[in-house]
């Protein structure tokens, strides 16, 4: 029955997550509040992973959560339920896009879609900021994380670097802090 809750859950994120990957975010925190296959702490985990292995960010995420879930086979049904309705919605879109590409309710819907994905993630985003304040790891000072945090922020804004360099740095930074 697992399997069938996790395709079925997966497909609606890939059915409603328009954006990308990170639209993915919102709808993975919904499942932390409505299962136990993972906490917002492994959420956490999960983007970190997701962003620093090869591979769409929601693709990654699904098959981890699934395999958080229910294993191996739980990551391949999570995967295949997120991956399911893109597929027969962009070979439908292929085909009449061109058709409809000019027309001005088309232009409407992505003009109100494009902030409603952007306060979705941003949502998230005030999550996250909210674990780095109040959910630090035991023995460890609250403060860092937040410090860590506007670091990188300036960082970010100042040098474009690739987001590898951040990844290395932010693990190169968990480390050190370690010792």
């Amino acid at each position: 029955m697992i399997y069938v809750t996790l395709f079925f859950e997966f497909f609606k994120i890939g059915l409603f997550a328009i954006g990308g990957g990170l639209a993915t975010i919102p709808f993975l925190f919904q499942l932390t509040e409505k299962f136990d296959w993972f906490d917002v702490a492994e959420l956490t985990n999960m983007i970190a992973v997701s962003e620093s292995t090869p591979g769409p960010l929601g693709i990654n995420m699904a098959t981890y959560a699934g395999i958080q879930a229910a294993g191996l086979f739980g990551g391949i049904v999570a995967t295949l339920g997120l991956v399911v309705p893109s597929l027969f919605i962009i070979i439908l879109i292929s085909k009449i896009l061109e058709k409809f590409k000019t027309n001005p309710y088309v232009s409407a819907v992505f003009y109100g879609l494009r902030p409603a994905v952007a306060a979705m993630i941003f949502s998230f985003l005030c999550v996250l900021l909210e674990m780095i304040v109040y959910q630090v790891p035991p023995g460890k000072p609250f403060f860092i994380q937040s410090i860590l945090f506007l670091c990188y922020l300036i960082l970010v804004f100042r040098f474009k670097c690739h987001p590898i360099f951040f990844i290395c740095l932010g693990a190169f930074m968990g480390i050190l802090l370690e010792l």
